[in-house]
């Protein structure tokens, strides 16, 4: 099985190398060809271009940033043409509903197969080869690539026959990791300001209410800070939005989207955007919530005078 795999940004690197330790006949590309160096050493082939990588595989896999990264890869550098019929492309990349829509007409009028296969969980979930996907598309397509899906993934959930049905499900559930950030990062704030250590709280609520990894392993992220960010604030607002045109094209309310939306958008504004998302969304609450107090301070201090 000939597999191509373009973008090797941190999800997309750890993805390719778990394929690459399998022995699989991986051909790699990425803008910036020295990322793929490791990957070389460890026995991929590196293309010079896209549809270069795409035209003689099998399988095809894209993760990229976002709508514009993909639809330049697949129809600015005509790789979706390069892409040998019945051969499938699945899609890991979070993007949106209507572009989705868009590759399943495109493929199809091509001769091609195409699945989405969006992933749940950070880079090094992703290194450590436990995933999971959300699988749209047709079923004999994902029956017959199985077996390479759980290469890297503890397990997948198939959401339907349309492969934006994955799309969808993944940017709820994004739009769900946004809220516990949110609501994290809201209690956490209240929680210092009556001097309870934020770690405490965390431990505390999280024994007594919750019992989730999830959320734990959350919750430390925001109060120590990855160096190298698995997800962005620029990222999470990106994904908002997308969950925000879904609702809109059936003319469904999300006052709780809109709400993120803002605070992200501030985040950007006041350069927090390359923080990583679920740090960086508290570090913003932190900092509004000084803000609102030093306004206070000096308005007292006008009365005053």
């Amino acid at each position: 099985m000939r597999i191509a795999f373009l973008g090797l940004g941190q999800m997309g690197f750890a993805i390719a190398k778990l394929l690459v330790d399998k022995r699989q006949a991986v051909t790699v590309w990425n803008r910036t060809p020295a990322a793929a160096t490791p990957l070389v050493a460890l026995g991929a082939k590196l293309a010079a271009t896209p549809a270069e990588a795409a035209g003689a595989a099998d399988i095809v896999f894209t993760m990229l940033f976002d709508d514009h990264a993909v639809e330049d890869v697949l129809f600015a550098h005509k790789t979706l043409e390069a892409i040998p019929a019945n051969a499938i492309h699945i899609s890991l990349s979070t993007i949106s509903v209507a572009l989705a829509d868009r590759l399943e007409a495109e493929h199809a009028a091509h001769g091609q197969r195409f699945l989405s296969a969006p992933v749940f969980g950070r880079p090094n979930v992703a290194a450590e080869g436990k995933l999971w996907l959300v699988l749209g598309g047709d079923a004999k397509t994902i029956a017959e690539v199985k077996p390479l899906l759980e290469t890297f993934s503890r397990g997948s959930t198939h959401v339907g026959a349309r492969p934006s049905q994955a799309n969808a499900v993944k940017l709820g559930g994004n739009f769900l990791i946004t809220s516990m950030i949110a609501a994290l990062s809201e209690a956490f704030t209240v929680a210092e300001s009556r001097g309870v250590d934020p770690a405490v709280f965390l431990d505390t609520i999280n024994s007594a209410l919750f019992q989730s990894a999830f959320m734990a392993n959350y919750g430390k992220v925001m109060l120590n800070p990855p160096q190298k960010p698995g997800a962005t604030i620029r990222l999470g607002a990106k994904d908002t939005r997308l969950f925000q045109e879904i609702a809109q094209s059936s003319d469904t309310p999300t006052p709780l989207a809109d709400l993120y939306q803002q605070h992200l958008q501030a985040a950007i504004s006041a350069s927090r955007g390359d923080e990583d998302w679920a740090a960086g969304y508290l570090d913003q609450t932190r900092a509004q919530n000084n803000e609102r107090h030093s306004k206070r301070y000096e308005a007292g201090v006008r009365t005053l005078a």
